[in-house]
C-alpha cells in the first residue's frame, strides 16, 4: 500500500530540487516561476494510463516513469523549446505496493535531472483499480521564435532525426508474448527526448515546421500538411528504418511508417539551408519534399507512387500500445 498522501508528498518533495527559477515550489497551492526576459511559455500535458500506455507485466517501474516524462519533454523539443519545470498528477490504487511508487519516481526524477528540469508540484490521488500519471511540462522558447506545425512550403525538404520503428517492433513482440528487453530495444524503454536537436534547429533557423513522432510518421506528416496546407513526398527507401533484437535486423517499413513511440524529431526545412547529416550526435535524414495540393503520397522503387494514409495512432481507433 502506498504511504499517506502527506507522507507520500513529503517523500516525493524530500527527492526534488530547488531551482533558481522556482522560488516557491512544492508546498503552496501554486508554484511560482520566472520566465527568462524576453521569451514566451510554451505549455504540455499528457497522460500516461496503465493498459494503455504502459503495463506493469511488460515496464518496469522506473521504465513508466522515464517515458512519463518523455512525452512533455519530447513535445517542448519539437517547438524548439527548453524545458523550465515538470508537474506530475499521480494517482494509483491502494493495493500498489509503496516500492512501485518509488521506482517510478527514481526513473522520473533521473530523467529529469537528465534535462536540468525540476519538479515543481502536482496531486497525488487514490484511484480504482489501475494507475494514471498526467505529467505538465513547462518550456519556454524566445518570443517568435516557437517552431510550429504550420510552417511548410511547398518545395521544403522534410527530415527526420534517429531511426523509426523499434518502439512498434517492440510492442508486436510483446504482444505476442516474446521476451523484450531494454538492451535490445533501448528506445522504446528509455527514449530520449530530442531538446538538443531541437533547440539546434531553432537557434539556427532551419526547421520551417516541426512535430515530434509519439504517433507514427505517417499520422504526424499528416499533422503538419494540414496545419500548412500543404501535400508532402515520402521516399520509402530513405526511411531509416530502425535495427533491434538479437540478431539485429530492420524493423519492416509498415512499423518505421506508422508505428509511433519512438519520439524523434519530423521537421521541414528550405531546400537553400543546409541541415547537417548530423546534429547532437544523432544522424539526420532526408526522406522527402513537400508539395503543393494536399497529397501525401509515398515513393517507392521504380517511382512507383501511392497515399501514404495516416495509419498511426489514434486514440478511440487502435489497440492498447
Amino acid at each position: 500500500m502506498p504511504l499517506a498522501e502527506k507522507a507520500l508528498i513529503a517523500r516525493i518533495r524530500a527527492q526534488t530540487r530547488r531551482h533558481p527559477a522556482i522560488p516557491v515550489g512544492i508546498g503552496d497551492d501554486c508554484a511560482v516561476l520566472r520566465i527568462p526576459s524576453g521569451h514566451e511559455a510554451l505549455l504540455t500535458t499528457d497522460f500516461s494510463l496503465e493498459d494503455v500506455h504502459f503495463r506493469r507485466n511488460w515496464h518496469p517501474p522506473e521504465v513508466v516513469g522515464h517515458r512519463c516524462l518523455t512525452r512533455g519533454l519530447s513535445d517542448i523539443a519539437a517547438m524548439g523549446g527548453e524545458p523550465l519545470a515538470a508537474f506530475l498528477s499521480l494517482a494509483v490504487p491502494a493495493q500498489l505496493p509503496q516500492t512501485w511508487v518509488d521506482r517510478f519516481l527514481d526513473g522520473f526524477l533521473a530523467l529529469a535531472e537528465q534535462f536540468r528540469v525540476p519538479l515543481a508540484g502536482g496531486d497525488t490521488a487514490q484511484s480504482p483499480t489501475e494507475i494514471l500519471a498526467d505529467v505538465v511540462v513547462l518550456g519556454s522558447v524566445p518570443r517568435g521564435r516557437a517552431i510550429l506545425r504550420s510552417g511548410a512550403r511547398p518545395g521544403d525538404l522534410i527530415y527526420v532525426t534517429g531511426e523509426l520503428g523499434g518502439g512498434a517492433d517492440a510492442l508486436h513482440r510483446l504482444f505476442a508474448g516474446k521476451r523484450v528487453t531494454p538492451e535490445n530495444y533501448p528506445r522504446h524503454f528509455h527514449p530520449i527526448p530530442r531538446i538538443a536537436i531541437g533547440c539546434f534547429l531553432r537557434e539556427h533557423r532551419l526547421a520551417t515546421a516541426m512535430i515530434d513522432l509519439s504517433d507514427g510518421l505517417s499520422t504526424d506528416l499528416g499533422h503538419i500538411c494540414d496545419e500548412s496546407r500543404v501535400g508532402a513526398e515520402v521516399l520509402a527507401d530513405s526511411i531509416p528504418r530502425a535495427r533491434v533484437g538479437r540478431p539485429v535486423e530492420a524493423v519492416d517499413l509498415k512499423d518505421a511508417l506508422h508505428g509511433g513511440d519512438d519520439y524523434e524529431l519530423l521537421f521541414t526545412a528550405s531546400s537553400r539551408k543546409h541541415v547537417p547529416p548530423r546534429i547532437a550526435g544523432v544522424p539526420v535524414r532526408l526522406i522527402g519534399r513537400i508539395s503543393r495540393g494536399k497529397k501525401i503520397l509515398l515513393v517507392e522503387e521504380g517511382g512507383k507512387c501511392s497515399p501514404l494514409r495516416p495509419e498511426g495512432w489514434e486514440h478511440f481507433r487502435g489497440r492498447s500500445r
